[in-house]
């Protein structure tokens, strides 16, 4: 899901060299860390649910309503720093010697790998336990561990033998998962679906379409403009209701059909590439001003749209769109002065395995749920509640870090 880009150079860009091929990598300090950041702030978001008698904005705004909560800001973010990464990405595998096709083939394998880990993860929301004949909370952490099972990247002195049992080991409990599994209450029981393909699956369908537009245009300018604004226009189609329900067209998953989300992708690399522009001319004055003006914009945009269809995340709006791309860009410029410019990076060492595996990281809190269920752990309401129980959750988000930093000793880090 995250480009692989280092998280400790000294200065904002620097090259390392692939231990494998001796190429150089370029390397952009604040991207894992505004990518550890939003890790972080979803992992506290996602806890809410555990706490009582907290501010209301902090939450996802209702459907239907026009406005935005804390919650709303955090997937955006992520799908937008999931763009930015993208031309790295992509220059990066392209300087180990990738082939177009290579590349392609890349894209949609690690696509693909995430829509099936939203799926069954999604699946978990209306599982139901007596029907199937599992515990509940067995569901998401046997998901998780089958997903490390086939996704992780092995050391080389683990052996092929090994490596294919463990991952074939993982094929088949997921086979088994969605054989036996039942979802939905009372009469409406249901098998095994996408349903709404999941935060995951959402992100695979918008790195997909980004990804391949990244492939093709050879990191032309004019051509990444020009997706970002054919996505921004879609999404205002969409909403518009121009699409007839009972056309071909709706065969598109509506995470792409929609226009948004993948506008939040495209805003990503466009970004990214305005950003090496100018940091290869070393301007960082020059780059700043245009970030700014850049965010202006698209705040601008969000107010002219929002009288239209709103400002809502559940509705996906094209005013959502615009001003979480700004937010994410003005963010991304602040922790850019302050980690590459300011030498200052060390300070989110705290967060670092957010960044580096996020994925991984992303996984830690649906074991850490799944333990407290099964051991019976029931905090006391003091700290459940209010400013403590907000301090809980940040604690728990540094927690699932700390975690994933271990596992990342212990040779786990999942590779798409």
């Amino acid at each position: 899901m995250n480009a692989r880009i280092n998280f400790d150079p000294p200065e904002g860009m620097s090259s390392g060299r692939d231990k494998t091929t001796n190429v150089p990598i370029q390397r952009v300090l604040s991207i894992d860390i505004v990518r550890a950041l939003t890790m972080v702030l979803m992992i506290f978001v996602n806890d809410l649910w555990t706490l009582k008698d907290i501010p209301g904005w902090l939450g996802h705004v209702e459907w239907g309503v026009d406005g935005i909560g804390l919650a709303d800001v955090v997937f955006p973010a992520f799908l937008f720093i999931v763009g930015l990464s993208l031309p790295y990405a992509v220059n990066n595998r392209r300087r180990k010697g990738d082939s177009e096709w290579q590349l392609v083939q890349h894209v949609v394998l690690r696509s693909l790998a995430l829509l099936v880990m939203g799926v069954f993860l999604v699946n978990g929301e209306t599982f139901n336990a007596e029907a199937t004949g599992m515990a509940r909370w067995l569901w998401n952490p046997l998901c998780c561990l089958s997903f490390i099972l086939i996704w992780n990247s092995y050391p080389a002195s683990a052996g092929k033998k090994l490596v294919w049992t463990l991952r074939i080991l993982g094929m088949v409990i997921l086979v088994v998962l969605a054989i036996i599994y039942k979802g939905g209450r009372g009469d409406h029981i249901m098998r095994f679906s996408p349903q709404w393909w999941g935060i995951l699956g959402l992100i695979g369908w918008a790195y997909l379409v980004s990804g391949l537009i990244t492939v093709f245009s050879r990191n032309n300018f004019f051509v990444i403009l020009g997706g970002w604004v054919f996505f921004c226009i879609l999404s205002m189609v969409y909403l518009s209701g121009m699409i007839p329900r009972d056309s071909f067209i709706n065969i598109i998953p509506n995470a792409i059909l929609g226009g948004t989300l993948t506008g939040l992708t495209m805003g990503g690399v466009l970004t990214s590439l305005i950003f090496q522009y100018f940091v290869r001319q070393k301007k960082n004055i020059s780059l700043t001003i245009i970030l700014l003006l850049f965010s202006a914009v698209l705040i601008g945009l969000s107010i002219l749209t929002r009288p239209y269809w709103g400002l809502s995340k559940l509705g996906a709006t094209t005013a959502w769109l615009f001003l979480c791309s700004a937010f994410t860009i003005l963010a991304f410029l602040v922790i850019y002065w302050i980690a590459d410019i300011g030498g200052r990076g060390n300070w989110f060492n705290i967060i670092k395995p957010a960044g580096t595996a996020t994925l991984l990281c992303y996984l830690v809190p649906y074991f850490l749920y799944a333990a407290r269920t099964a051991f019976s752990i029931k905090l006391p309401d003091v700290l459940v509640t209010g400013g403590a129980g907000l301090v809980k959750s940040f604690l728990f988000a540094l927690l699932c870090t700390s975690v994933t930093g271990l596992l990342i000793r212990a040779g786990l880090r999942l590779k798409l």
